[in-house]
């Protein structure tokens, strides 16, 4: 049986995917950082709940020890949890701005990646996604028939252009951990007031492929739904 951890499960994507992959046969441990969210998200679902603030070293280094105390392995993590941060005239931004947004986009995954390091590689076939964005690929923000083109998020695309680079990296590095990101699309959730023409469910289809693939599935790759996807 395949066990899998996600952050930022107690809702939107990260609820969806963990509420298809339980379908599909997989155990899977709830990550959130609100233990009353999070809790009751892992009861309704059916699995277990470890809290994870993707932000605090100490809060990620337990997550990853009540892990290994209860289910002593992990095939799967999904580093899920992101934050949106200001968007329109990126004039007024901030350093604090930006370190809010990269804290929890990119600093959470080299975090909470680490951290599960050790448990991934008790098994036969580990599996890390990120779920990273379309509105981080040069190509499809500068291609006037995507929507992607017409919106600014200085922070949400440049802390997801360098999480994609940063799955490169770690696919390259990493030789025995397949890793791969992955572009919901753009998808109805809180992250955009439910704007998304796609459902939470089509959101979560590349999600769902990238952790039911079997082993030489390939690592280092970007896909959406549809499959691979440019990036620059």
């Amino acid at each position: 049986m395949t066990t899998t951890f996600i952050t930022g499960a107690n809702k939107g994507l990260g609820h969806e995917t963990a509420r298809r992959l339980i379908e599909l046969g997989h155990t899977v441990i709830v990550g959130a950082r609100d233990p009353e969210r999070g809790a009751a998200a892992a009861a309704a679902l059916g699995a277990r709940f470890v809290r994870i603030d993707v932000t605090d070293d100490g809060s990620v280094t337990a997550a990853a020890a009540d892990v290994a105390a209860h289910e002593g392995a992990l095939d799967v993590l999904i580093n899920n949890a992101g934050v949106h941060g200001p968007h329109g005239d990126p004039g007024a931004l901030t350093g604090a701005d930006a370190l809010s947004v990269f804290d929890v986009n990119l600093f959470g995954v080299v975090r909470t990646t680490t951290a599960f390091l050790p448990l991934l590689r008790r098994s036969p076939d580990p599996v890390v996604i990120n779920v990273s964005s379309g509105m981080g690929s040069l190509a499809i923000t500068h291609d006037p028939s995507r929507v992607e083109s017409s919106v600014i998020a200085p922070l949400y695309t440049a802390s997801k252009a360098a999480l994609t680079m940063l799955t490169t990296q770690y696919a390259k590095g990493l030789k025995d951990i397949r890793v791969n990101a992955a572009d919901p699309g753009y998808t109805a959730t809180d992250l955009n007031g439910h704007t998304g023409p796609q459902t939470v469910t089509e959101g979560t289809d590349a999600i769902v492929r990238l952790a039911t693939e079997g082993p030489g599935a390939g690592t280092g790759r970007f896909i959406d739904r549809a499959g691979p996807i440019g990036w620059s």
